[in-house]
């Protein structure tokens, strides 16, 4: 077995004084994060889905409580997910392999969460499992206005995948117009060369609609976030998005993956079969990015991180190093999920 790197240590200067070195500034923080919540499924059976293979419907005894201590896992990781700089939880948080919009409101109303007032922006996908993208926001930093989802249309010989669609939420974050594509693109069952294509296609459905976006607006801030089920490096990045790691790369047609550098450096978000991947990303469109004006009079990126913390990562045995996962070898392990939540930090000066 590997020794796997997973822990990132960063070092924060205090945001008020990063970007000054005579006065002091204050900045307006922001946390935009996903987690993919592992198979996030209710104890109900539903026939027109196939929730039967869910990992929760094959527990043989006490799925109830299973699925509430799951639901306090989850909201308590979201809970803290960028409140260290932020002081509070994320503003806006795409999530992945939720069943339905009912276990988004359980999720919501938990202990950890309801003071924090999330609305939810749910569509149920045609994935064969049932399982769904979504968009939590805080009301009070996120007003949407638009939303819609968008079916990638994919094709394997003459037969239809059935997979996730592929969520845009437009909205205001304070007074910023601001775009999120929220996704979760085809596993790579099959392994990952027969599968590519499936992926490839994905992006070319995140390119159209970021071509929408900017039909609409040169200058638009776009997130596109998710469990791309590649790392940075794959050929749907870097050939069809056309991505780029370096800022003065960046240009008004492409597309910033901080992760990039991250993964080169040994940094993930899962492991499987011992070998480690970072598939959950945060991409940014370049009027998010600041390429050393540290021009902050509107939003910006600060930083881009994985939250994987300690207590969400298995301490010792087979899979020492590992997300903790809820589930394994058809059991529930007392785990939060198989991925770390990735985030960034936007920041803004304060008038």
């Amino acid at each position: 077995m590997k020794k796997i790197l997973l822990f990132i240590t960063i070092s924060f200067l205090m945001i008020s004084t990063t970007y000054s070195q005579n006065n002091e500034k204050k900045y307006t923080i922001r946390t935009i994060a996903f987690y993919n919540l592992e198979n996030l499924f209710d104890t109900i059976n539903d026939p027109s889905i196939n929730d039967e293979a869910s990992p929760m419907m094959e527990l043989k005894a006490n799925r109830s409580k299973v699925y509430w201590d799951k639901i306090d896992k989850l909201a308590s990781t979201i809970a803290q997910i960028g409140a260290d700089m932020a002081n509070t939880s994320p503003a806006i948080i795409g999530v992945s392999e939720v069943e339905n919009r009912s276990v988004l409101e359980d999720l919501v109303k938990n202990k950890h969460l309801i003071k924090k007032e999330y609305g939810i922006i749910h569509y149920d996908s045609p994935d064969k499992r049932g399982i769904d993208v979504a968009l939590l926001y805080q009301k009070k930093y996120f007003k949407p206005i638009f939303h819609e989802v968008f079916n990638p249309n994919i094709y394997k010989g003459n037969f239809k995948v059935f997979t996730r669609d592929q969520l845009l939420v437009s909205g205001y974050l304070d007074d910023e117009m601001i775009h999120v594509i929220v996704n979760h693109w085809p596993s790579r069952s099959g392994g990952e060369e027969k599968s590519r294509p499936l992926r490839e296609k994905a992006a070319y459905q995140n390119t159209l609609i970021i071509n929408q976006i900017r039909k609409n607006d040169v200058n638009a801030k776009i997130l596109t976030m998710g469990d791309f089920n590649d790392d940075p490096i794959n050929a749907s990045f870097k050939e069809v998005l056309k991505t780029k790691s370096e800022k003065n790369e960046v240009d008004e047609t492409a597309i910033y993956n901080p992760y990039e550098d991250m993964f080169r450096r040994g940094f993930n978000t899962l492991g499987y079969r011992d070998k480690i991947n970072l598939f959950d990303q945060i991409l940014i469109s370049e009027p998010l990015l600041d390429k050393g004006e540290k021009d902050f009079s509107t939003y910006k990126m600060y930083k881009a991180m994985i939250f994987n913390k300690r207590f969400l990562t298995i301490r010792k045995g087979q899979y020492k190093g590992y997300p903790f996962r809820s589930f394994s070898n058809g059991g529930y392990t007392g785990g939060y999920s198989d991925h770390y939540p990735v985030y960034m930090y936007l920041i803004k000066e304060k008038k």
